[in-house]
């Protein structure tokens, strides 16, 4: 008994056997030394490490909320699950075929006088190259949505520091309406019993109300700009709940002056947006390669162990066969001019992006200009004029060489230039924080809607995860 058991073992280990020599053959020609990708370098240098940091005791400071921001901010989250899907793909699309086991009989019916018992063993091996090339496309696709990760964290980082420098410089403006709330207060008071005492007219204590009123409209929307400006911070860095909290910084710190083609050619070289063109370029020329050796034809190999034949008395016996497809009509020529015009579409939008970077760059370049040419006027020439006047108006009035008109005129025109200085400052904050953040912004538009070329959405990803739709194998 135990003989007879052991024979059927025996037959079956040695068709495990030979599949185990045919896998071999597979992975030795079709996967050598692959290795799981290492992202680590593809992550551009622009973005900085931060480190966590503990609170400011004068406030909230920037480095805190984008590390905040990079920790909670859902469009990150969304480009690292697709990164993770990404790595997946380049998993999946490298994987040899499985082998495929059953049994065969035939001349059955035969009343046992002919039938025949077997294992059948069936494996396909990939030739050419092409699960290598598979995980090559795959890769540089994944780098591709490494980069889109990449400019998304910009992005993010953009918005809070233009949300940052809008809040702080609101509570600059809002202090800056109350002081002028309180001089008008004061100076209302003062026409007031000038009034009574019949040394000004009535429409000296009109004016004198009217700039009161005008006082608080300005305080109030001082007031509107902070809150829409903290909201904003709130949503990008991911908690919408968020508190209002004092900010700890200085918006109106001197930075270094920028020029143009030195940032041009910093954008050039460090934005994602052209690193993913380059990328896609490359994606491109390898599924050309790939295209290319699709008419290799797979071999595929069967095996047959039959441990039961009854047509020769029932001693076992076995085969082999071996078949390839002829490229007869199919030679993949149709996805072979498909990947060629997609390299060349590739190439084009490589080109494009690069034209496109540096006419975006222009008009936030001029806003910067103009703002840098503005806050270095009011801080050259503009607000100490206008505060040496008032002073000087001040001294008239008290010694009756003026009227109040004049008086009102003045403090008007210095509390409106410090409120246009603070205007010309929260521009140049901006154009220079656009200019350093790489042109990226509006992290929160839907997908597909942000201001850069860079496609953020999971629509693109999508098909290319589905598998090679050019290839069989």
């Amino acid at each position: 008994m135990h003989q007879v058991l052991q024979a059927p073992y025996l037959r079956v280990c040695a068709a495990l056997a030979f599949w185990l020599v045919v896998s071999s053959i597979g992975q030795s020609q079709d996967e050598p030394g692959l290795r799981y990708p290492n992202d680590a370098a593809a992550r551009p240098e622009t973005l900085p490490n931060l480190k966590p940091s503990e609170p400011s005791p004068k406030g909230v400071t920037l480095e805190e909320l984008e590390q905040r921001a990079l920790a909670s901010n859902p469009s990150i989250r969304r480009f690292s699950a697709l990164v993770g899907a990404a790595r997946g793909n380049w998993v999946q699309v490298g994987l040899r075929p499985n082998p495929s086991i059953g049994y065969e009989g035939q001349q059955l019916g035969s009343g046992g006088l002919a039938e025949q018992h077997g294992v059948l063993l069936t494996q396909e091996i990939v030739r050419g190259g092409k699960l290598g090339l598979n995980r090559a496309v795959a890769d540089r696709e994944r780098m591709r949505i490494e980069q889109e990760l990449a400019a998304q964290e910009l992005r993010v980082l953009t918005d809070v520091r233009i949300a940052f420098y809008q809040a702080l410089l609101a509570q600059r403006q809002i202090n800056l309406t109350v002081e002028l709330i309180d001089i008008s207060e004061n100076g209302s008071r003062t026409v007031d019993q000038l009034f009574r005492a019949n040394e000004v007219g009535r429409a000296d204590v009109l004016q004198a109300q009217l700039e009161a009123e005008n006082a608080r409209i300005l305080a109030e929307n001082a007031r509107n700009r902070q809150d829409a400006a903290w909201r904003s911070l709130a949503a990008v860095v991911g908690n919408s709940t968020l508190p209002p909290q004092p900010l700890a910084g200085d918006a109106e710190s001197p930075m270094e002056v920028l020029d143009f083609e030195q940032s041009l050619a910093r954008l050039l070289a460090l934005s994602p947006e052209m690193s993913a063109a380059a990328i896609e370029v490359e994606r491109a020329r390898l599924a050309l390669e790939r295209a290319r050796v699709e008419p290799i034809p797979n071999v595929s190999v069967q095996g047959l162990v039959n441990w039961q034949d009854n047509g020769i008395g029932g001693k076992p016996d076995g085969g082999i066969a071996v078949s390839i497809p002829v490229p007869l009509f199919n030679r993949n020529q149709g996805a072979i001019a498909r990947a060629e015009h997609e390299l060349i579409a590739a190439r084009q939008a490589r080109f494009e992006t690069e034209l496109d970077l540096q006419n975006r760059l222009a008009p936030t370049f001029e806003q910067y200009a103009n703002a840098r040419n503005q806050v270095d006027r009011y801080r050259q020439t503009i607000l100490p004029s206008a505060e040496e006047a008032l002073e000087l108006t001040r001294t008239t009035y008290s010694v009756g060489e003026t009227n109040y008109t004049a008086l009102l005129t003045a403090q008007r025109t210095f509390s409106q230039t410090r409120l246009n200085y603070l205007d010309a400052v929260r521009s140049l904050r901006i154009a220079e924080v656009e200019i350093e953040g790489l042109l990226l912004r509006g992290s929160l538009q839907s997908a597909g809607g942000g201001e850069s070329r860079v496609d953020n959405s999971a629509s693109k990803v999508t098909p290319r995860l589905s598998g090679f739709e050019l290839f069989d194998k």
